[in-house]
């Protein structure tokens, strides 16, 4: 029987108002910290090192992460992990307002942000069956993305561009302030949320046991394996990308910082229409060709934006970017949380996101490199065609059958 939207319990909306505070915190740093980074140096590389260290710890730690959270309660990992990130954001503020930033700091930061978001990240994701409903997976993760969207791209990034035009330091302090309002939303939840333990299960064995049993079920799901690897593909285009967007917007665009934080709100712009959106179009086309239409989507995008030098055209094309995005990330977010074990699925989402979020830092690294070799436009044309070869793989692989058929097995 269909439970209606407005049955879900009010535990969820703590979770979702959690996700709102912390996700308006990176919104703000997402534009300040590129903006400081280009303020001390312009070499394309050295830019996307942000973006690199930020990305490294899911090729370092995501299994560890994983396993973890498969044995923690699911809301004291998000909450402490929010703490964290207040503290961590909030003492660069402080270095900031003193004059003492560097990239070496800002490297060392943002490295230890991602290893703190990849655990509560992890939690998140996992925590969303247990306080929405299995039931209502697809509906309560389009609301969820939609908050996340408006306050991560479309509140975030202006409101970050504007603070750091009045004071380097305003957007990192007011950062921490988000994040710790995020903790105290999501520690207000009521009762344990750590993993059901399967029925008739062994004793629970050694942390390295638990990360195999994860890379185990993974390796033997044909279906989302190949979407892990899809969205380590996807993730590395777009990173080469966006890791020098903010060079591309000042010396292409001609944008100041406040112009570089409206243009990233189109994303959220597009997230939103695709949030409400997302639903009629995955039953109308069916979850398999909605991400074939994703991909080829996102080609577009790429190879017009290489080819445009105006900050509308491009921010329409960004526009259409959130869709996508959020319509992919319903299909397979949804996806993972309706046949993944509960006992299992911190791990096997931490080995997914391991395969699919470690292509970031090299993608960063690759769009470094490619702007500082051929131009600022070169990133754009070489997302475009790994995400050409990413819709011929979808078309071929990942059709409509293929995603009721590995449902319907769970």
């Amino acid at each position: 029987m269909r439970v209606p939207f407005a049955s879900i319990s009010p535990q969820y909306w703590k979770v979702w108002t959690g996700s709102a505070f912390s996700n308006l915190s990176d919104g703000v740093y997402i534009v300040a910290a590129p903006l400081l980074a280009a303020s001390l140096t312009r070499d394309p590389v050295l830019v996307a090192g942000v973006s690199f260290a930020f990305g490294l710890p899911w090729l370092i730690f995501p299994l560890i992460s994983g396993a973890l959270v498969d044995r923690l309660d699911r809301r004291v990992v998000m909450g402490a992990g929010n703490v964290l990130r207040a503290s961590l954001i909030g003492t660069l503020g402080l270095l900031v307002l003193f004059g003492w930033a560097s990239l070496p700091l800002l490297y060392v930061v943002f490295f230890l942000l991602g290893t703190v978001e990849m655990m509560y990240d992890n939690a998140a994701q996992a925590i969303i069956p247990a306080v929405a409903g299995r039931e209502n997976l697809e509906k309560a993760n389009g609301r969820l993305y939609a908050v996340e969207l408006v306050n991560n791209q479309f509140a975030g990034p202006p409101l970050g561009g504007f603070l750091f035009g009045v004071a380097a330091a305003a957007p990192f302090l007011f950062g921490a302030g988000a994040f710790a309002a995020a903790s105290a939303m999501v520690l207000s939840l009521r009762g344990s949320f750590r993993p059901a333990k399967e029925e008739g299960a062994a004793p629970r064995s050694s942390l390295f046991s638990e990360i195999g049993e994860g890379l185990r079920w993974l390796y033997g799901h044909r279906l989302l394996r190949l979407l892990a690897v899809i969205l380590g593909a996807t993730n590395m285009a777009f990173s080469a990308v966006f890791a020098i967007m903010v060079l591309f917007a000042q010396d292409v665009l001609g944008l100041g910082s406040f112009g570089y934080g409206l243009l990233l709100t189109s994303i959220a712009v597009g997230g939103v229409l695709g949030s409400f959106t997302s639903e009629r179009i995955i039953r109308f086309f069916g979850s398999g060709r909605s991400l074939f239409l994703c991909a080829v989507l996102d080609v577009v995008v790429f190879a017009a934006i290489a080819t445009a030098g105006n900050a509308f055209f491009v921010g329409g094309m960004l526009i259409m970017t959130g869709v996508v995005m959020v319509i992919w990330n319903v299909i397979t977010v949804s996806l993972r949380q309706s046949i993944v074990p509960e006992h299992l699925f911190g791990r096997v989402n931490s080995v997914y996101r391991m395969l699919g979020w470690g292509g970031m830092p090299l993608g960063a690294l690759l769009g470094g490199l490619l702007a500082r070799e051929l131009g600022l436009t070169a990133p754009m044309w070489a997302a475009a065609a790994i995400l050409l070869a990413i819709a011929i793989i979808t078309w071929r692989y990942v059709d409509n059958e293929a995603i009721e058929r590995a449902r319907a097995e769970a």
